[in-house]
């Protein structure tokens, strides 16, 4: 921790103070916790931003979008709406959110992507909107106590766990860390792919004082694809000086993948969220030097791009995103997460916590 931490560290205990009565409020029912007749399965996290909730909610949808009728849930943070919205082909990320509707756009009719501030209106909407809705999936509601989940899954960057941080300001935690015992299930993200069995114990052993005991823990990493065209959205394995363009919560390991792959030139780095705009193009345009220079970006940066594609300033340039999703560092670990989930889905066992990642 820097000095400016370390003072801050009074500023966390008050914010901490703050969450741990609001959640006492929940806790003994003085606040209402909203149940319904659906799963509903939240996929949240402690930590202000970037443990890789997006690429998770993804797997979750295709597991399950096959034999459920499946409905994502969220706040729509960024967009310029307000309110509950279905997503549509009308939709853009300026309307649901950059996160929905990279959702809406990978699986257009297989799901239903909904926005909306109020969780409880919203899945009461969803509910009486769609007869047979059996399935809900929360994006980011681990602090949205209204709603209860049937299954609450809580996602640990694992480069900076739960264990070793501190509440805001001090720290990037959303509240104390015994808010983890709120979760059925942790998923220690963004891990390397050679963590030691001997590395993921002590992580467990590490997680237990602030979580319930004989949680299953599993451990996931992040697997980039190959480039695709924003406009056209065919491969390109050819690409080999690049312009980094990101958006998100932690940019890291963006950079160090396409540092790995390619010439990075330049990486503009943007605030998560981030809505672009003509002075944005402007700057981009100063870093494009030469004709074999390509701009790269997240793909959640990508569908933030899709209205602006034809925009003068960016009209001749090459646009190319990298796909992403997530994949558990075993396939054993990958089997019972998905026998968990499931199992908890078809209501045919009750969650089988004692299964272990």
């Amino acid at each position: 921790m820097s000095l400016t931490d370390y003072l801050l560290i009074p500023f966390s205990f008050i914010y901490g103070f703050l969450t741990d009565t609001r959640n006492w409020l929940y806790d003994t029912k003085f606040w209402e916790e909203h149940t319904f007749k659906v799963p509903i399965i939240n996929v949240g996290n402690l930590t202000v931003g970037g443990t890789g909730k997006t690429p998770h909610v993804e797997y979750l949808v295709k597991l399950l979008k096959d034999k459920h009728s499946v409905t994502t849930l969220s706040r729509g943070y960024g967009r310029k709406t307000k309110g509950f919205i279905i997503a549509n082909s009308s939709a853009t990320a300026q309307t649901i959110g950059d996160e929905p509707y990279q959702f809406y756009r990978k699986f257009k009719d297989a799901i239903r992507v909904a926005v909306g501030e109020n969780r409880v209106d919203a899945i009461s909407k969803i509910l009486n909107q769609r007869a047979g809705n059996d399935l809900i999936i929360l994006d980011d509601a681990f602090q949205h106590r209204a709603v209860k989940p049937s299954l609450n899954l809580l996602l640990i960057d694992f480069s900076r766990p739960i264990y070793y941080d501190f509440t805001f300001p001090a720290g990037r935690l959303r509240e104390r860390r015994h808010g983890a015992k709120r979760a059925d299930v942790a998923i220690i993200t963004k891990c390397p792919e050679d963590l030691s069995g001997n590395e993921q114990h002590r992580i467990k052993q590490n997680l237990q004082p602030y979580s319930k005991p004989n949680i299953p823990v599993f451990f996931t990493k992040i697997r980039y694809g190959k480039p695709q065209n924003c406009r056209f959205g065919e491969e390109n394995i050819d690409l080999k000086k690049v312009v980094l363009l990101s958006g998100i919560a932690n940019p890291t390991p963006f950079e160090t993948f396409a540092k790995a792959k390619f010439e990075v030139i330049y990486h503009f780095v943007f605030k998560d969220h981030h809505n672009y705009s003509e002075k944005d193009f402007k700057e981009i345009r100063t870093n494009i030097k030469s004709d074999d220079i390509s701009i790269l970006m997240t793909e959640k940066d990508m569908v933030k791009f899709q209205p602006f594609l034809r925009h003068e300033l960016l009209r001749d340039l090459s646009l190319y995103y990298l796909p992403i999703e997530i994949i558990f560092l075993e396939n054993e670990m990958k089997t019972n997460f998905d026998k968990l989930i499931t199992a908890h889905v078809n209501l045919t066992y009750p969650v089988n916590l004692g299964i272990q990642g």
